[in-house]
């Protein structure tokens, strides 16, 4: 194998696997769930948004309990909260006059559990 500029393998010789392609191409998803999946990813691309869920992953908090964890106003948190929300990765539930955040479900938490395993490889 060459290595080029950036140090990374390349095949000496251009030789196409046809095999390989077709199954790689018939296990693809659609190009438009490609780009959901992408967006999807973009949420969690944001440490803030990142430090929200973890702050949220055990105990539902309100807005100013997560304010304040976080030395935030409560109206970042808010706007990232909204953002979160229209995703689908958290969920609210009204306790009086107060609003509790927690995650969605247990994908949330697998995701963010996955990710860290691996950063920390």
């Amino acid at each position: 194998m060459k290595e080029r500029e950036e140090n990374l393998p390349v095949c000496e010789h251009d030789e196409v696997h046809a095999e390989h392609v077709s199954l790689a191409r018939a296990a693809m998803p659609c190009e438009e769930t490609l780009y959901e999946l992408a967006d999807f990813f973009k949420i969690f691309g944001d440490s803030t948004r990142i430090s929200i869920l973890f702050a949220i992953d055990g105990e539902p908090m309100c807005v100013c309990d997560i304010a304040e964890l976080l030395g935030m106003t409560k109206s970042a948190v808010s706007h990232q909260l909204k953002i979160l929300r229209q995703s689908d990765l958290v969920r609210y539930k009204k306790s009086g006059k107060n609003v509790y955040y927690s995650l969605a479900d247990d994908h949330v938490r697998d995701i963010i559990e996955k990710a860290l395993d691996h950063i920390k490889e």
